[in-house]
Order: structure tokens, then sequence, then C-alpha cells
């Protein structure tokens, strides 16, 4: 069968791309689209075997490099624009505009669903307030993301089956477009992350410097625990203003290629994490190196740690709350061997595999159903 993966958009190597990088591992004859390519050729080579990807208008527009998301009003009209028509299947993975492909009744289409839009649903309101923009802009950004959801609702009907990231997401999925899903946990590669019993005395979190991500509360947390070390890895339009009001006790390490990454996560004494997330890899990559993590109460990591066991969880995004989780922390004991054994759940194999026998399970029985039809 002939067979397009449709993601969002590329440009950076993250939580999504390790899936896309999976799937192509499973299938190796994908043929891609997405609405803007900007990898760099290494990360090309580990997330698509170097394939080439067919993009679309947008690539080309003026500054689509920098910033595609300010061209948000032409997302649906553009993924609309790809001619799927000779594919058997397709896959999309979406956190956006991907799963709004046009297919035809002798396709199937599996959306990998990461989240429905979150600046469009969940995050409308903390998008709008941090965007930094007056009130005209304002006002066009609210009748933009108006007409993005009901595109959002309205293309759902496209998605023949819907698998999510985490039950978490399997919630939202249903309470958004009033669909069931069934739920995939993503691929950690927790096999290249080395087990470190021995942990030296820091805290540790690495992400993206963007608002939704929480690093800022998390220094000002720390920031009022002046006898505890806490390294920051990363790097983001919130660099310079998390620079700016970190105290001595808070080192700021910018971007770390992955086994510098690596060394700092195995070697802290705990993995802080502030952010509602979908799944949430790194805290589960922070697990495999026997690195208990102190997260948010939210999201797809209520699925991935136990509390008191690989790590524990504050209920609220306050410093109060990190402050007095951290506090509980240090009383409390931790097994490494535990811990790396509860992140290898989320292994890349355990993906591929149920996966794969979703996906042509899936297929057999479209093509058996079909052919009944006609």
């Amino acid at each position: 069968m002939k067979k397009a993966l449709v993601h969002d958009w590329y440009y950076v190597n993250g939580g999504a791309e390790k899936v896309i990088h999976s799937l192509n591992t499973i299938w190796e004859d994908f043929e891609h689209y997405a609405l803007v390519d900007f990898l760099r050729e290494e990360d090309r080579k580990y997330i698509l075997n170097g394939s080439k990807v067919n993009t679309s208008f947008i690539q080309k527009l003026p500054t689509a490099k920098s910033n595609h998301r300010k061209f948000l009003q032409l997302f649906p009209y553009a993924i609309e624009q790809f001619d799927l028509n000779d594919y058997d299947l397709v896959i999309s993975s979406s956190a956006s505009i991907a799963k709004g492909v046009l297919t035809n009744q002798n396709q199937l289409h599996i959306c990998y669903c990461h989240s429905p839009m979150r600046y469009a649903w969940d995050l409308y309101y903390q998008y709008l307030r941090e965007s930094g923009i007056g009130f005209i802009n304002r006002l066009y950004a609210k009748r933009v993301l108006h007409k993005i959801r009901t595109w959002d609702i309205i293309n759902t009907n496209r998605v023949d089956l819907f698998v999510a990231n985490s039950n978490y997401i399997k919630g939202r999925i249903k309470k958004i477009y009033r669909r069931d899903s069934k739920v995939i946990y993503p691929p950690v590669d927790v096999e290249s992350f080395k087990l470190e019993e021995k942990k030296d005395d820091y805290y540790f979190t690495a992400s993206r410097l963007v608002p939704y991500k929480k690093v800022q509360l998390i220094v000002e947390a720390f920031n009022n625990m002046p006898d505890k070390k806490l390294v920051v890895a990363g790097s983001g339009p919130e660099y310079k203003k998390i620079k700016s009001i970190a105290k001595s006790n808070i080192e700021l390490v910018g971007f770390l290629e992955q086994e510098e990454l690596k060394k700092n996560m195995s070697k802290a004494k705990a993995f802080v994490f502030a952010a509602e997330e979908d799944f949430g890899i790194v805290p589960v990559e922070a697990q495999a190196c026997g690195t208990p993590v102190i997260s948010f109460n939210k999201g797809g990591v209520t699925e991935t740690i136990i509390p008191s066991k690989t790590g524990l969880l504050f209920d609220e995004q306050t410093q109060k709350s990190i402050i007095d989780c951290v506090n509980i922390f240090e009383r409390s004991e931790f097994d490494p061997i535990s811990i790396r054994q509860n992140a290898l759940r989320f292994s890349k194999e355990r993906f591929e595999k149920e996966m794969k026998d979703f996906v042509n399970s899936q297929y057999q029985q479209f093509i058996s159903s079909h052919m009944k039809s006609t």
C-alpha cells in the first residue's frame, strides 16, 4: 500500500518528532508532508532518514523560517492543498493542523493526536494574555482563533481513527471533538539513558524557554531556596528574562547537546517540571536515568510518575507549592533502580509494536469492509 505521513511542521527535534522517527522505523516507505520544513540536516537524518518533505506555500513566505506561526490564518487553506489521492493509508501526526488534510472514501486516515490545538482551545486565554499584542491585534487574533476552532471541529470528520498519546489527551479529544480514541503512549528512547545511582547535590530542569513551560516559575521558587542549587538547560524567547531574575544558586546553561543533557539529567538529585504537558517525554527520560521527578500534578505526567516511588507531585503552579514539594523531597528516599524500571514501560520498541499492530489490523478491517460494500 502507498503511505503518506503528514506532520504539522518540521523545525526542531522535539517530542512529536520522536514519534515521526519511530513511524519511519516501522514503515520506511512513507512520503512526507508538512506545512514547513526547516530541520537541521543532522535532525533530518534522525527523524526522517534523510527524506525530502513536501511542503506548502508557507515554506516560501518571508520570515516563515523565523516565525511560521504568524501565518496561522493561512494554515487551514495550506494543509488542504496537499493532493493525497494516490495513497491508501494516511497517517497524520497532529498537535495543530495536520489532521485537516483531505482524503476520500478509499483511504484510511489515522491521526496520532498529540493534542487538540492548545492555543485555540485550552490555552486560548493564556495565549492572548501573554502575547503582548495591542488591542486591535488582540481583536484580530480572537477572530482568527474563532475561525480556527470552527475549522478544527469541522475537519474532525476527516479522521477515521484517532490515537491519543495519553489518557489525558484521550479525555480532551472526547471533550472537544466528541470522538473516541485508542491510547498508545509515545516512544521514549529509554535505552539511550543510562542508570546513575550516585547523584550530585543539584536540581535540574530542561525545556524550551517559553511561557507555558513555566520555567520562570521554577526559577522564582528556587530564588527563595538559596541553599539549593538549580541547573536550567534550554533556550528560547524567555532566556534573557529568566537569566535576569535568577539568583546565584541558579545556573542557566543554555541549549545542551544530547550527551551533555543526559549527563546533567543523570547526576541530578531530582528533575523539576512545572508544565501541564500532554504526555511529557523528558520526565520519563529523567526516570530512565534513575532520577526522581518533582512535577505539577496535571497532564500526562500523572500517568508516568508513581507518587512517592518515582517522584513527587505538587497540586498548584505556584512558588509555594514547588517549595513545599522540594522540602518534602529532601526528607524522602527514592530507589534509582525502581525509578528506571518504571520508565522502561514507555520504551521505543513498545510504541513501535503497538502502533504497527494497531495500524495493520485497522487497515485490514478497512479493506475487508470496503470490499464488502463494493
